[in-house]
């Protein structure tokens, strides 16, 4: 399959073609972005429809996208509002304190539904302890290699702050890993 440009594909999608280019946008970010939902959601399942979510979004909205950056910087934006808008609702649905959604997923963990070694486990774990945005934030720069200026336009702030966010992430991460 030949590899479309962003700018090719928004052409698609917004000609009488755009089912295909739709098909194609799919077919070139769904892998990344379904990795980043599995890390935020831990279950396959849920992030499977934490996904099909995102592109449904996107499907909606690729109007409103005014190419103030890139395409995928946009696609991402909505996966980790959806994913955070996930797991703020399965919170609230079972009105659990975050602790008990942190148990629950780290059961999950335990349980079969992830299929990584031992140390990747160990530091899904430990991810699991962090606060959402340092979570995210780490997600982002750890897995994903995504530069701090391209994350500023994802989560919509600086990048002082994501750079002290991913430090304390580290540290908090260091810190479990080691001692338990």
């Amino acid at each position: 399959m030949a590899e479309y440009s962003d700018n090719e594909l928004i052409k698609m999608l917004h000609s009488d073609n755009s089912s295909y280019g739709f098909n194609l946008l799919v077919r070139k970010y769904q892998k990344r972005i379904y990795n980043q939902v599995r890390r935020m959601v831990v279950d396959h399942d849920d992030a499977n429809d934490v996904v099909q979510n995102i592109f449904i979004k996107v499907w909606q909205n690729i109007d409103k996208f005014q190419a103030n950056s890139e395409l995928y910087t946009w696609i991402y934006r909505i996966c980790v509002n959806e994913s955070l808008t996930f797991l703020k609702r399965k919170k609230t649905k079972f009105f659990l304190p975050i602790v008990d959604i942190e148990k629950e997923l780290s059961g999950k963990l335990d349980g079969g539904s992830f299929t990584g070694d031992e140390i990747e486990r160990k530091l899904q774990k430990a991810l699991l302890k962090l606060p959402e945005k340092q979570r995210v934030v780490f997600n982002l720069r750890y897995y994903d290699e995504m530069p701090y200026e391209e994350m500023s336009k994802v989560l919509n702030t600086s990048v002082g702050a994501l750079k002290a966010s991913y430090h304390h992430a580290a540290k908090k991460i260091e810190e479990i890993l080691v001692h338990h």
